[in-house]
């Protein structure tokens, strides 16, 4: 099937209502990017930020006829559209490879790796490689967030114990448990794409028998160690929830939080945890605790 571009400024158009004008006129995506060199950092929860001057970039097949297309958007969004719109034909390509084209194997700590399926395996000999790709799931490892959880997990004894990941996402976090000796990960999700996308990735990882998933609310046994790389609000709600999943003395391991929220969730924990260490990445940090006797 053949695509095709239309691009344009956006102006003092509003993102939303760009993006909703050229969905509801077909676009199978929207990108919005700089047009100029103006960094622009990662975004916090619930924030969008774009540049001062960005480029609007839609994609539709070739059922779609880019000059009705044109006037279709310059009817819902202003007569400058038709003069402002460039239309260019687009390569037909295999994109999820081109994704994964750049993205490479990573390594957390001392032996962890989390690897495309596509990639060489590392030279290192004593490397525990988890393989994962992108998908409808999110969680590869690159993330800050993740990547904290991640080297967390690396540095403590998982040998023969028993993990909840909460907020599961692509399953990155209790799939690299397993990987590293854990006896057994539940993994909880709201998102019942998540949970699907976690069974595969375990059995792509070969670690499926010793992983199963729930919904929630989920029905928990206390465990020896407690993930959640969630956000900070829902984890500061989750305080009576994953305090009851972790077992005495067992570790607690919370991500998806701002530097500036660390003490709020530091606190909804304070009464049943002693605090091990916080550590950070960016705007981000990784808070690990220890379930108090």
């Amino acid at each position: 099937m053949t695509f095709y571009e239309i691009e344009f400024p956006l102006s003092a158009l509003t993102s939303e209502a760009v993006d909703a004008a050229l969905l509801e006129i077909g676009a199978s995506s929207v990108t919005f990017s700089d047009r100029g060199d103006e960094p622009v950092l990662e975004p916090k929860p619930g924030e969008i930020r774009l540049w001062s001057d960005t480029l609007v970039r839609a994609l539709f097949d070739g059922s779609h006829d880019p000059a009705l297309c044109i006037h279709q958007l310059a009817t819902r969004l202003g007569p400058h559209i038709t003069s402002a719109a460039r239309v260019r034909a687009v390569e037909a390509r295999d994109w999820e490879r081109v994704w994964l084209a750049d993205w490479k194997s990573m390594r957390f700590g001392r032996r962890l790796w989390v690897c495309p399926t596509t990639a060489a395996a590392p030279e290192d000999t004593n490397a525990v490689i988890v393989r994962l790709d992108p998908g409808l799931a999110f969680g590869t490892g690159t993330h800050p967030t993740t990547a904290m959880c991640l080297q967390a997990l690396e540095s403590l004894p998982l040998s023969g114990r028993a993990l909840i990941d909460y907020g599961c996402g692509s399953g990155i976090l209790g799939i690299a448990a397993l990987m590293l000796g854990a006896a057994h990960v539940t993994a909880v999700d709201l998102d019942p794409q998540a949970l699907i996308a976690t069974r595969d990735n375990a059995l792509r990882n070969g670690v499926s028998a010793n992983l199963d998933t729930q919904s929630v609310p989920a029905k928990l046994q206390p465990a020896d160690c407690v993930i959640a790389n969630i956000l900070a609000e829902p984890l500061i709600k989750l305080a009576p929830t994953l305090t009851a999943a972790c077992a005495v003395n067992g570790d607690l391991i919370l991500s998806g939080i701002l530097k500036t929220q660390a003490y709020a969730v530091k606190a909804a924990y304070a009464s049943a945890f002693d605090m091990v260490q916080v550590v950070g990445r960016d705007d981000w940090c990784c808070i690990h605790a220890r379930r108090a006797s």
